[in-house]
């Protein structure tokens, strides 16, 4: 396979707008299904380098039977090697011998040969007999005639040797040309045995350097797989929760009764940061809404609020400067001053809900602006409000919930901390 794709980037599943994510599901459902035809192209290629790797280890004991056959046949030319060197210093110490006695016998050989150049089976008499001495021409026939079966004798043996020193040579000759063809083999067997030996170390290496690199992209494949498969299963769980909150929107406005929402859908809800409108009818949100400022519970929803009668809301003494948060999705109804509350922001969160803040120094929203919840609307002064018995010094926050008209316990709707459940308060 070529280099290695690198790992996209992982997705943050909280910035896709929820406009987008079937489009991006089905985008990813490609991808992965593409992912799934090379990861089984990858184990495909890795299963046949497999099967490569163990026919090459299973011909190990084939190919050390014939490395062992080869050297026994190697040894054995060695060894015929060895015989013809031994034949041939006989051979040439044969040639050495028949030399050395032809050296010995070259002048008798050369008179022998001027006598027989001379001296034929009828030679003319007039070139041995002198006619003035008959007696010498006699004796000169009588020694002639004893010298020459010797002389035709050592001519005999001079050829004899000669014969055999040229069969000597092409004894040798032959041997050596054996012998030649013998170091060919060996060569020969040497050089295959080299060649089988690096051919099988280097397809090991091959195929286990291949195996390796198939093995580390199958896993790269596959870590995208799964990486895939959890956006897929984020994505899928975002468009149920989308598909549950719009179904509870549709409830709503069509006078039915609301469903209750899971927490996971009311988080996927309100982590739409493009919405226009609250992510889910106000009454799916009970116990999931944002507490509007941190700070200490000074007068409680029901206590009696020094007038004669009861507080219709809650208030929270802050710090300076504390913001003040939007504790629902909605538009802002009315921003501005009210008598001795300070500033004030109305909150219309819908299905007849009304939400107010009161005790702000500053506000930071605008009358018929929708308002996602979490967004800070104002900030809170230095000095306490001029009204209920809470007896704190600083700057406090009335909070109050309306239903119809009716003022509700907005502690209820609040979404509880992990401090407050170890605590136990509210």
């Amino acid at each position: 396979m070529g280099a290695q794709e690198s790992e996209p980037d992982p997705v943050d599943l909280d910035t896709i707008p929820h406009a987008e994510l079937e489009p991006t599901a089905e985008e990813a459902s490609d991808d992965l299904a593409r992912l799934a035809d090379r990861m089984r192209l990858t184990d495909e290629r890795i299963a046949q380098i497999r099967a490569e790797i163990e026919a090459l280890d299973g011909d190990a004991s084939r190919l050390a039977a014939e490395l062992v056959a080869t050297g026994q046949r190697v040894d054995l030319a060695g060894e015929d090697i060895r015989l013809i060197e031994e034949r041939l210093e006989e051979l040439f110490a044969s040639e050495r011998s028949i030399r050395h006695r032809l050296d010995g016998h070259d002048r008798s050989i050369s008179n022998l040969l001027a006598s027989l150049q001379r001296i034929s089976a009828s030679p003319p008499p007039a070139l041995i007999v002198d006619p003035s001495d008959a007696l010498g021409s006699a004796r000169a026939a009588l020694l002639l005639s004893a010298v020459l079966p010797q002389l035709q004798e050592r001519a005999r043996t001079v050829t004899d040797s000669l014969n055999a020193l040229v069969e000597i040579k092409q004894t040798a000759l032959a041997e050596a040309e054996h012998l030649n063809a013998n170091l060919e083999t060996l060569n020969a067997e040497r050089l295959r045995i080299a060649t089988v030996i690096e051919a099988r170390k280097q397809g090991l290496e091959w195929l286990t350097e291949d195996l390796l690199v198939e093995e580390a992209g199958a896993l790269a494949l596959a870590d995208r797989a799964t990486s895939l498969e959890q956006l897929i299963a984020g994505l899928e769980a975002r468009i149920a929760a989308v598909t549950a909150a719009g179904d509870a929107r549709t409830a709503a406005a069509s006078g039915s009764s609301v469903p209750v929402l899971d927490r996971e859908v009311l988080e996927v809800a309100f982590a739409d940061q493009t919405r226009t409108e609250p992510a889910v009818p106000i009454e799916s949100a009970r116990g999931f809404l944002t507490q509007p400022a941190v700070g200490d519970l000074v007068e409680n929803f029901g206590a009696a609020d020094g007038f004669g009668g009861t507080a219709q809301g809650v208030s929270l003494a802050t710090a300076t400067g504390a913001p003040v948060l939007a504790p629902a999705d909605g538009w802002i109804a009315y921003a501005g001053p009210v008598l001795n509350y300070g500033q004030i922001v109305v909150i219309n969160a819908g299905l007849d809900y009304l939400i107010v803040l009161a005790g702000l120094e500053t506000v930071e929203a605008t009358v018929g602006e929708f308002i996602q919840m979490g967004t800070p609307v104002g900030r809170m002064g230095d000095a306490a409000r001029q009204s209920g018995p809470t007896g704190v010094d600083g700057p406090t926050l009335y909070v109050e919930m309306r239903e119809g008209g009716i003022p509700i316990n907005p502690l209820e709707w609040w979404m509880v901390t992990p401090q407050e459940q170890e605590s136990g308060t509210s």
